[in-house]
């Protein structure tokens, strides 16, 4: 019986994706809407990791075919077949519902002809591509690497939720008789609305986890406050986009900056978190501020069209980043939080938050 590749949308997107720069052959950079900058970058070669091997294909013959190199083979591909490929996979991924895993056995054949060994491309780092670019505005060709975020799966995580980026509050002027009650409540916003309602205060007290706190205040010394303050935000109202809510503690300047001078404060630093998180950083490892090969993201719209926001076009990555994530309640069985507890007397509350792409 024959064995056909299999993934959900958001796995075919990466072959999706590859088809379709080698068929446009050059880069288009975004905007923080998801709007094409007219800043364009033509495509020189494309380099795949697979199990235990990596597949070049170098755009040649005046961009009419494409030269494929796995292995010890090297062939010829016209680049109208990677077009008709792009077609295909396109049509089969919009016609799939869910995030169930689907076969395409009409594209089949042409994968394995091109050395695929696996949908996702395998990588330590955050890495699916590699892209070699002729960079009109400096002459130079540089090897940009990029994680592939589609957006006609479901919406990809950046910032994972795990017990290390459980936020501690210490609660104050709550009756001991309503906490039976308010724990009793099934919602993280119920129980946090309640707290309020009671009379009661959350004040922050420290990050769980110190690498996490660490890493946060590595970035910026002031960012574990301000992602709590981020934190209740969330929790106590309705606004749950990165922007959105970190324009709304902006307003109300809880860190009591200088702001007559007009200065971002928070959304400078909150940039430069999400930043750091795209390359790299994650809340259980050390951060030492050294960036990923990644270096940037390959976004797959819904209509299949390509956009690339990469380090190397920093203020639009950062921009792209800002506008289009936001806070998620992760599960609080898992990662231990969103239930009151008493110490010596006091009582906590631990509030956790991951962030996902729109």
């Amino acid at each position: 019986m024959t064995e056909f590749f299999s993934g959900n949308r958001g796995e075919w997107s990466e072959p999706y994706a590859l088809f379709k720069l080698l068929a446009d052959g050059q880069l288009y950079l975004g905007d923080s809407q998801l709007n094409k900058l007219g800043i364009v970058m033509p495509i020189l070669s494309i380099l795949r990791q697979e199990k235990n091997y990596e597949g070049s294909y170098i755009l040649h013959d005046n961009f009419q075919n494409i030269i494929v190199t796995y292995k010890d083979k090297e062939f010829t591909v016209p680049i109208s077949e990677f077009k008709e490929k792009a077609v295909l996979l396109l049509s089969e991924i919009k016609n799939a519902s869910g995030n169930r895993a689907f076969s395409i056995p009409s594209i089949d054949d042409f994968l394995k002809k091109l050395g695929f060994t696996h949908l996702s491309a395998s990588s330590s780092s955050k890495s699916d591509i590699h892209i070699v670019v002729h960079d009109l505005r400096t002459g130079i060709t540089p090897t940009l690497g990029f994680s592939i975020k589609s957006q006609l799966g479901s919406p990809a995580t950046l910032l994972n939720a795990s017990r290390a980026t459980n936020f501690i509050f210490q609660i104050h002027n709550l009756k001991d008789k309503k906490i039976e009650y308010i724990n009793s409540l099934k919602g993280i916003k119920e129980k946090i609305k309640e707290i309020n309602f009671q009379g009661g205060k959350l004040e922050f007290i420290r990050v769980e986890n110190c690498k996490f706190s660490n890493n946060l205040t590595l970035i910026d010394t002031k960012l574990p406050d301000i992602f709590a303050e981020m934190i209740l935000v969330y929790y106590s109202s309705k606004l749950n986009k990165i922007d959105d809510v970190t324009e709304h503690i902006s307003r109300l300047n809880p860190l009591n900056y200088n702001l007559s001078c007009n200065h971002n404060y928070y959304e400078y630093k909150v940039k430069h978190f999400l930043n750091d998180v795209a390359l790299g950083m994650r809340p259980d490892d050390v951060w030492l501020g050294k960036y990923d090969a990644t270096g940037g993201y390959l976004v797959v719209k819904e209509d299949g069209e390509l956009l690339c926001y990469h380090i190397y076009s920093k203020n639009s990555f950062e921009d792209y980043l800002y506008h289009n994530t936001k806070f998620d309640t992760p599960s609080s069985s898992r990662h231990d939080f969103g239930h009151i507890y008493e110490r010596n007397g006091e009582f906590f509350i631990k509030l956790n938050i991951q962030i996902r792409f729109l």
